[in-house]
């Protein structure tokens, strides 16, 4: 039998593609070939040190994978199999319903979780502190060394007051905002409000039109900021990453915590959101960096490349740094 006798003998057990998986997939294959790093100096000059890892590199988690067999099987249309857990998901059978989600419906299915779960979101006063608590877990890929810490974050609400982070044991000051910074995205609730809470609005405040790359990584920072987001902000971001051309569902992702996920990603962003098997609930970031490297032109040379993954723990609204929410 020689390849195409068994590439054929394969597909005949997977159901023919739709328009839509052909279409996906297309998109997949021009997303792969599209260039690598985008505006890695910019990010650093913009975000808050907490934010970032100590070094973004490109991914090199390329989206085609080897093999006939991946492209007959796994999702031309970069797809997944999940549980149906909406409502038990049983069949009557005592198996759970299964269905094949692509990285837009895993992003809508997560904003519709986060605009369910947002109405208790708090509304803070300009003289509080956004808190995040969040897990990092750091897997070097050379021996598969791996490290833990815990990342505590009190952030001035309205800019106007002294920020803290802690990684660890390090602690860093950070001095309230003058009138000529600017964060870009916003981390003062003020300044979010102002953004729109519908997706195509959303990428046209941050600048994008239908989004690429670099909307990619706007939206993944805008999810990194506060978790007390003005009503319907996160949703929006999420259904506004769902529109961007080349978004690709990467299986089997563990968060900080060791729960499995998926995530979803964008050929040449070194970093993308994790979300829980069957619920879609938004679990944290994943990120590719570099140790101790030198950044040369669109890379980084050098050093022990990792995978961290920053899963968030507790969030909330406190009165001063220090404070943690109950």
């Amino acid at each position: 039998m020689n390849d195409l006798d068994a590439l054929r003998e394969l597909e005949a057990e997977v159901p023919a593609l739709t328009e839509d998986a052909r279409a996906a997939g297309r998109d997949r294959l021009a997303g792969a070939m599209a260039k690598e790093g985008r505006r890695t100096g910019l990010l650093r000059a913009l975000v808050p040190p907490a934010f970032l890892p100590q070094a973004v590199v490109p991914s090199r988690r390329l989206v085609l994978r080897a093999g006939f067999a991946t492209m007959a099987t796994a999702a031309v249309a970069g797809t997944v199999v999940l549980g149906d857990g909406g409502d038990g998901g049983d069949t009557g059978s005592g198996a759970p319903r299964m269905t094949t989600l692509s990285a837009a419906q895993v992003l809508h299915r997560a904003a519709d979780r986060t605009r369910a779960d947002g109405a208790s979101l708090p509304v803070p006063r300009d003289d509080q502190y956004f808190y995040t608590e969040e897990f990092v877990t750091r897997t070097f890929s050379k021996g598969g060394r791996r490290t833990t810490s815990t990342n505590r974050i009190w952030l001035s609400v309205d800019g106007s007051r002294p920020s803290r982070y802690v990684y660890g044991k390090r602690v860093v000051d950070e001095p309230p905002l003058t009138k000529h910074q600017v964060r870009w995205p916003p981390t003062e609730y003020a300044e979010l409000k102002k953004l729109p809470a519908d997706p195509d609005g959303l990428l046209a405040a941050l600048g994008h039109g239908k989004g690429d790359g670099p909307a990619f990584m706007d939206l993944c920072l805008l999810l990194r900021g506060p978790a007390a987001m003005p009503p319907g902000l996160q949703a929006a971001a999420f259904e506004a990453l769902a529109k961007l051309p080349g978004i690709v569902l990467d299986e089997d992702e563990l968060d900080a915590l060791g729960r499995h996920g998926i995530g979803v990603s964008h050929p040449g962003m070194s970093f993308g959101p994790v979300f829980e098997r069957g619920t879609c609930a938004y679990l944290g970031m994943r990120l590719d960096g570099v140790k101790g490297g030198r950044p040369v032109g669109r890379e980084v040379k050098g050093g022990e490349k990792y995978v961290e993954v920053r899963g968030r723990v507790k969030s909330g609204v406190v009165d001063e740094i220090g404070q943690r929410p109950r």
